[in-house]
């Protein structure tokens, strides 16, 4: 759910510090943790404590890598610090609540050490209300339950089923492994119904991948 804190569509800001992560997707209304330790990020976490603490997380284009200033997809998602902490070797332990998705207008000059961009907030108003729309949830959580045991993750399953929607989806697209292309995806999808049936079209070709494998491997 949106928090009272975060701001209105119209308070959105004109300028956004981006943090570019291959294969890390936020999603509106999700919770993002990071371990912030490079220079340049720990200078824009400081900054945006000092503003609307507001990061853009954006994935760099495929095969681009995360290091010096790769080019980056177009579309991205702000997050709102709603949790900050130091460690005693230097690092920022923060959490980002997913806010809004954005296209980048344009990069703007380097006056900091992190880059910076003009958003386009426009495409993704409705972002700021909760996701609605209708998943076929039966087929989800059925093709989920697999998945989650080839991962190796110990659901608590009475909590996934009641689960709502939104945050089903949100949490399993943001902490599922696929690949960059397909988290960009996942962020690019219309709308919660949109991204629902590509999440499960994602879950059930990994659960099948991985089947064909198992097999390959007695033959």
């Amino acid at each position: 759910m949106s928090g009272r804190f975060d701001p209105g569509f119209d308070a959105l800001p004109a300028s956004l510090p981006i943090f570019p992560l291959t294969g890390v997707l936020l999603l509106p209304r999700g919770r993002l943790p990071l371990n912030i330790f490079e220079e340049r990020y720990l200078a824009m976490t400081a900054d945006a404590l000092k503003g609307e603490r507001l990061i853009g997380m954006v994935q760099p284009q495929e095969g681009a890598g995360d290091a010096g200033d790769p080019p980056v997809y177009r579309t991205g998602c702000a997050g709102r610090m709603v949790s900050f902490s130091e460690t005693d070797d230097g690092r920022y332990l923060i959490t980002l609540s997913g806010l809004a998705r954005f296209d980048i207008a344009r990069e703007l000059p380097r006056a900091q050490l992190y880059r910076r961009v003009v958003p386009d907030w426009q495409p993704y108003r409705a972002d700021l209300a909760p996701g609605n729309g209708t998943i076929d949830r039966t087929r989800l959580l059925a093709a989920l339950k697999p998945f989650l045991e080839r991962q190796g993750v110990a659901a608590d399953w009475a909590a996934v089923e009641a689960t709502p929607d939104e945050r089903l989806v949100s949490t399993v697209a943001m902490v599922a492994p696929f690949q960059p292309a397909e988290k960009q995806a996942l962020l690019e999808a219309r709308d919660l119904a949109e991204r629902a049936r590509l999440l499960t079209a994602l879950v059930e070709m990994s659960i099948h991948s991985g089947a064909e494998r198992a097999e390959g491997a007695r033959h």
